[in-house]
């Protein structure tokens, strides 16, 4: 039975006979369906039309990318650590070229993904590359579409998952919305990879929504607390979930406080 794939949102469903009669990320407030309605593919149908590219984004981090787009456009991240090569993030399409090319990387030791949106085709992923964990935050354990051993489940704010490398739950967008801190990135820079739980925007700043599309803003509150969750960890350059202009390369802890700083001033005003 084919493993259903949502064109909306890219999730990816348990095999099954016939799709779902909805996609549970898509008629959440946080996402939408589209106008034409709730359509599927598989896996098969989305490599025949579809590539993945490969990028250097930064020292020792490369993006991996659908095109055309596909679901939500975003891209992974690969950030290949001297204990080996971490995951971050996912997209809908896993092919015979990408599999290759990572493992003339040095393989993948496991995958983390920020927020349930770009859970995708996380299962394919895990078993392409050897059946490495999956790191997910418990309080997103509702919006796993398709259960897997593979899938490894962390509470509280902080999880080492390599020498240098936590992954740091914030919360916001969704309750266990997370980003990956790199402390010993470029000599000690450090790097955040923020997939939109921070949404890096044209500006070089950040931004914080509980729902994009839909454009719902978080609460000064939660911007505050997601800000103190930060504040330990030290960050030059802040890469986000989209390319163009999505990158903050210096300064990034001050920009993501400075951006933080103006989005509490203007959702404050009366």
């Amino acid at each position: 039975m084919p493993a259903f794939i949502c064109v909306a949102c890219g999730t990816q469903y348990a095999p099954s006979a016939a799709p779902p009669d909805a996609c549970p990320a898509c008629i959440d407030e946080r996402q939408f369906v589209p106008v034409s309605g709730q359509s599927w593919t598989t896996l098969e149908r989305l490599g025949s039309a579809h590539n993945n590219k490969f990028r250097r984004l930064a020292p020792h981090l490369m993006t991996i990318e659908t095109t055309p787009a596909f679901g939500i456009g975003q891209r992974a991240i690969l950030a290949r650590t001297p204990s080996g090569n971490i995951l971050w993030d996912c997209i809908a399409l896993i092919d015979d070229a990408t599999i290759e090319l990572l493992e003339g990387l040095g393989g993948v030791q496991a995958i983390a993904i920020s927020h349930p949106h770009y859970y995708t085709t996380m299962v394919e992923w895990s078993r392409a590359l050897g059946g490495v964990p999956i790191h997910l935050h418990e309080a997103d354990r509702q919006w796993v579409a398709r259960p897997d051993p593979a899938v490894q489940f962390w509470s509280g704010d902080t999880k080492p998952i390599a020498p240098d490398v936590t992954l740091v739950r914030l919360g916001g967008h969704f309750a266990g919305g997370t980003v990956l801190h790199w402390a010993d990135w470029e000599r000690g820079r450090g790097v955040l990879l923020s997939g939109d739980i921070l949404q890096v925007v044209p500006s070089g700043h950040v931004s914080f929504m509980w729902s994009y599309p839909n454009l719902i803003p978080l609460s000064a509150a939660t911007v505050q607390r997601m800000l103190k969750t930060l504040e330990p960890f030290v960050f030059d350059a802040v890469y986000g979930s989209f390319s163009g202009r999505n990158q903050i390369d210096m300064r990034g802890k001050e920009v993501v406080a400075a951006s933080a700083a103006r989005y509490i001033a203007k959702i404050s005003e009366s």
